[in-house]
């Protein structure tokens, strides 16, 4: 019995891929995973930011984004609660209304942690801060 002499066939389906074989269609953002997606950029942080802050993979936040599914509801008040933002506020198109004022994301995340802390070190904090937010508005306005 011969080998067969020539280059081997390829299947279309095996065929490896090129650059120009388009990767997706990219389709509209549905009004759910949009809504997410504009929270979480309001509140300044990234998707992996984010999953760390609501203990899910950061896969889960991109699905959720790309999907109008929403989010399981044992995320949701841990997503609500990181965006700062009212449950209702994720699945309702009006503009959020923030539960607490201050910074967001890593600033927010750290001082929630300096909240934690006792008293005397909260001040030495403050102290340490203060004229560098004092300066910031002296330039600002000046």
């Amino acid at each position: 019995m011969q080998a067969p002499t020539g280059p081997p066939t390829v299947s279309p389906e095996n065929r490896p891929y090129t650059g120009r074989v388009p990767r997706k269609l990219q389709k509209p953002r549905p009004p759910q995973g949009a809504r997410l997606a504009a929270l979480r950029q309001e509140a300044g942080l990234s998707q992996t930011e984010l999953a760390r802050l609501v203990g899910e993979p950061q896969q889960n936040i991109a699905q959720w984004e790309q999907s109008n599914k929403p989010p399981r509801a044992d995320a949701i008040p841990k997503i609500a609660q990181a965006l700062g933002v009212h449950i209702e506020d994720i699945f309702t198109a009006k503009a959020p209304a923030p539960r607490r004022s201050g910074p967001a994301g890593k600033v927010r995340k750290l001082f929630e942690e300096v909240s934690k802390l006792p008293r005397r070190q909260q001040d030495k904090i403050v102290e340490f801060l203060s004229p560098i937010v004092e300066d910031y508005k002296k330039k600002r306005t000046g």
